[in-house]
């Protein structure tokens, strides 16, 4: 049930954070400077972040916390407590530090921006850079808490923040004033952060800083971690690219792909990451034991009920993207002509949504072995090809469509480090399950391929709103039917249990 409870909470969170950025779509206008210049100064604290300590976070700190939960007298408190004082001081320090480089941050991620413009964005960035201690506190109490057994307060966290978010927007219709847009964004932050330390300390952990964080093998953290941040350099620097093609491709780039990254990445985080944050701690403990058949059953169904899922959704991205662009943004200030290369940029991102999905889930395979190299190495690769894509659109592309090369750049370099990641844990531990997930995923691609034609055909015969929702209703049908006639049973089991938990078929 603790899946279960994860999807609801994150697609709850998703949803809140949906309409937060409608609002602030509407408010500030889609396609404006104005719009473009927030989203490149909101992006720093969660590049910083995830730079730095986010993706140590899941290879790194879950797997030490759980050994220490099962072999210290303490069951790791004391460990736990100097970790958490150790991520306190080195991000107040980090944070201090990216303030006074604010203004190269934003250079490194929008060049395209005019003068006026990059000013606005490091105006903003003043404001939102210390997220980045926010965000450390937030992942690493609810890194313990899920140690602990509790995935709520973690996956409902992000809703504070968007209620505060919307509030703001909201107030800010009524009342445009730059403090009160900036601050309230780092109060949304600051909530969720709140809301995650709360729930730590009435879980009965005891929540105290330690002014010595030693004893916790800094040293072998930072051999870990040191792959760690080459495997996060390579996402970020892919991060950065697309971000400054999109700048390239005029005013509503910047917006069009991140809001677009958006929509895309809301069923990753719904199934997709909530089977992975529950997995995690499981995982590690059977690494501890050295039981990796256990590992094997559990990384090939999750990569199959994620797949199982995923993929309907991807083909419903191809088809619908303008759409659902046209229904989500096209409001307020909106200009048109961004708001449709939106849904085109949304269109090309659904084939990147499968291997995309499944590359994440299986290196969870590695990090619970504290295989922190091996990751790195093809995050490198993954981030290679993506940077080459990337300049390849900006390149030969019209300026104007530039930014639709990127989503095509995500699904080459991704598939190609899904392709990697399977040989190279196969070679790990002697088998995959390769028969059961290849059957699989035939499976669903040929029920995905029958809902997706029997949707086309819907929607050739009228574009209006009334036949997309026919054209949906056609594709989901399709699909759910092949599905059964082919006995897909992941699927059987998401719909029977609502994703109860990651028991073997």
């Amino acid at each position: 049930m603790k899946t279960q409870a994860m999807a609801v909470a994150t697609l709850a969170s998703r949803v809140a954070g949906f309409v937060r950025v409608l609002v602030l779509t509407a408010a500030l206008g889609l396609g404006t400077r104005l719009l473009d210049a927030y989203n490149v100064a909101n992006t720093l604290p969660n590049a910083v972040y995830e730079l730095l300590i986010g993706g140590a976070m899941a290879s790194v700190v879950v797997p030490l916390l759980a050994r220490a939960a099962l072999t210290d007298p303490d069951h790791g408190v004391l460990y736990t407590q100097r970790l958490l004082s150790l991520m306190v001081y080195a991000l107040s320090a980090v944070t201090l530090l990216a303030l006074a480089v604010a203004p190269w941050l934003v250079d490194l991620y929008a060049p395209g921006f005019s003068p006026a413009q990059r000013d606005l964005a490091v105006a903003f960035s003043r404001y939102f850079l210390p997220q980045i201690l926010f965000y450390g506190v937030s992942a690493t109490a609810g890194a313990v808490l899920n140690i602990r057994g509790s995935f709520a307060a973690p996956a409902w966290a992000p809703l504070a923040n968007s209620l505060v978010v919307i509030a703001v927007g909201l107030l800010y219709v009524l009342n445009p004033s730059f403090p009160l847009l900036a601050a309230g964004t780092s109060a949304g932050v600051l909530a969720q952060t709140a809301l995650v330390v709360w729930a730590l300390a009435r879980s009965g952990f005891p929540i105290r800083l330690r002014l010595d964080p030693r004893g916790i093998a800094i040293r072998r953290i930072g051999g870990l971690a040191g792959w760690v941040l080459l495997s996060v350099l390579g996402a970020q620097a892919l991060l950065a690219a697309a971000t400054r093609v999109a700048s390239m491709s005029g005013a509503g780039g910047v917006t069009a792909y991140q809001n677009a990254l958006a929509v895309f990445q809301v069923p990753f985080a719904v199934i997709a990451l909530s089977v992975m944050t529950t997995m995690l701690p499981r995982l590690s403990r059977s690494a501890a034991r050295r039981d990796h058949d256990r590992i094997v059953r559990d990384l090939s169904l999750a990569v199959r009920v994620a797949v199982a899922v995923m993929a309907p959704i991807a083909v419903a991205l191809v088809l619908f993207g303008r759409p659902v662009a046209t229904l989500l943004f096209d409001h307020g200030n909106s200009a048109p002509a961004t708001v449709r290369l939106l849904g085109t940029v949304l269109a090309v991102f659904g084939p990147a949504l499968v291997p995309f999905s499944a590359y994440a889930i299986l290196q969870r395979g590695f990090y619970a072995l504290q295989d922190t190299r091996t990751p790195a190495l093809i995050t490198a690769g993954v981030t290679g090809i993506g940077i080459a894509g990337c300049a390849v659109s900006g390149s030969v592309l019209p300026a104007g469509s530039i930014v639709v090369g990127v989503p095509v750049s995500y699904t080459i370099a991704y598939t190609c480090g899904l392709a990697a990641t399977v040989v190279l844990l196969r070679r790990r531990f002697g088998w995959i399950d390769g028969r059961r997930l290849l059957r699989t995923h035939l499976r669903v691609l040929a029920a995905a391929a029958a809902g997706g034609g029997g949707a086309a055909a819907v929607l050739a015969l009228s574009g209006t709103p009334a036949a997309t929702v026919a054209a949906a209703a056609a594709g989901a049908f399709g699909y759910l039917a092949v599905a059964r006639l082919l006995h897909v049973g992941e699927l059987r089991l998401v719909v029977t249990t609502t994703l109860a938990g990651l028991r073997p078929l």
